[in-house]
């Protein structure tokens, strides 16, 4: 395990950046704990796969006077965000590392609730470049990435093998595929995460990039960029699913949870997942019959979501100095190859893609690599959460039986909508 730079390093560090940004009173008040070490807190959502207190262990053992306790939060990412908004605004110093949702940063540093960090700290050239992105607001660095992801399309292999196919590149073919091969093998077609939640956001961003769509807001956050045209192109996409039924009703109830389990059962013929749902499926019904490639498009090859989760100090923790020096700890390459090995989670380092020994038993990363490198971020704006709600509830409308609203429509007052929040601000 590498050796951390000497906590003096560390100190100095925070006694030139810990403030927040921001010219009201809370901003000394926030930045008053810099110095400190001790015992702390990293709060981050639920631990599905059990792996995380393993690690926590070794640095536990090698740093006794600056334990680390673990807090898991909901495993839904709403959730998440509502317990941690909850203890920040109460200027609580309960949490002293935050793993946040990468689509949460501008929200967090543009409310003062974490600070920034100094660059040169941080190995950030061999990280996986747009992953770094998600930890960047207004040009300076507020978190320090700590896993990546990216959606993938999770296929039986040995279905398609058996009736001559190649997983499909487009939505043509998924359509085609999924319908034909569902009546045939008695099983589900294609399902996502469509229940209206962030999920129902991620599904419909990665239908509208796929569609060919830019932005939804500009990357400065400060204008909605939404295409409409493309927005009802991918809506269509989803519409269609489901008036047609390769995409099964039940799948409007699904989060990543329900349709994982759907298709480790072997109750689907496609699932979009993230890399995460790999490793129990491999344990599954579907061992050995299935694999995964990239999310198909209208026209060829689609573009997932970013996702992932960024490692940022709370601004009102007391022991800022111990918590940086568990981060350059907890995101360096050997920790990051048991996120992989022990988490099946997706490290943020870009060599890890690239070792041998690390496809064999992962043979997804080189898929995953390139998933990741031509994802595209969330909207960037402080008002995220505001945002992803409209959006969700829009496209759920969409969804929803009997279909009476046009994809054209929706996607109009959806533009509408995200305009009237980022107008707000």
């Amino acid at each position: 395990m590498r050796r951390l730079v000497p906590i003096a390093l560390a100190a100095t560090l925070l006694a030139g950046c810990a403030a927040v940004t921001g010219d009201d009173a809370d901003t000394a008040e926030a930045g008053s704990g810099s110095g400190g070490t001790g015992p702390i807190t990293l709060v981050i959502g639920r631990d599905t796969t059990a792996y995380l207190q393993p690690l926590l262990d070794r640095w536990n053992r090698d740093h006794p006077a600056e334990p680390v306790t673990l807090l898991e939060l909901p495993e839904a990412a709403d959730e998440q965000r509502a317990q941690m908004v909850a203890n920040l605004q109460a200027k609580s110093d309960r949490y002293d590392v935050l793993g946040l949702d990468v689509v949460w940063t501008a929200e967090f540093a543009d409310a003062g609730w974490i600070v920034p960090l100094e660059r040169g700290m941080f190995p950030l050239d061999r990280f996986l470049s747009p992953v770094v992105d998600t930890a960047v607001y207004q040009g300076k660095l507020w978190a320090v990435p700590y896993s990546s992801n990216a959606g993938l399309l999770y296929y039986r292999k040995d279905i398609l093998d058996k009736e001559g196919l190649k997983p499909p590149k487009t939505w043509a073919e998924l359509r085609e595929q999924a319908m034909t091969l569902s009546a045939k093998y008695d099983i589900g077609g294609y399902a996502g995460q469509f229940l209206a939640y962030e999920g129902l956001t991620v599904n419909f961003a990665e239908a509208y990039q796929s569609a060919g769509g830019e932005e939804i807001i500009r990357s400065d956050g400060a204008e909605v960029t939404l295409d409409t045209g493309k927005a009802e192109a991918g809506l269509d996409f989803l519409v269609r699913g489901f008036r047609e039924g390769w995409i099964p009703r039940e799948a409007l109830g699904f989060k990543e949870e329900e349709s994982r389990l759907a298709f480790q059962e072997g109750r689907l013929l496609f699932a979009r997942n993230w890399p995460h749902a790999y490793g129990p499926a491999t344990h599954s019904s579907v061992k050995g019959k299935f694999a995964v490639t990239r999310l198909p498009g209208r026209d060829g090859p689609g573009s997932s979501s970013l996702g992932g989760y960024n490692l940022a100090i709370s601004a009102y923790s007391k022991r800022q100095k111990s918590a940086l020096a568990f981060i350059r700890y907890f995101t360096g390459l050997e920790n990051q190859r048991l996120v992989l090995t022990e988490g099946s989670f997706p490290p943020v380092w870009a060599e890890l893609y690239d070792d041998p020994a690390l496809i064999k038993r992962f043979p997804y990363l080189p898929v995953l690599k390139e998933s990741i490198l031509t994802a595209r971020l969330r909207p960037v704006n402080a008002n995220y959460n505001q945002l992803s709600l409209a959006i969700a509830s829009s496209v759920s409308r969409a969804l929803s039986p009997p279909f009476q609203e046009s994809s054209g429509d929706i996607a109009a007052s959806m533009r509408t909508e995200l305009n009237e929040i980022v107008r707000a601000r």
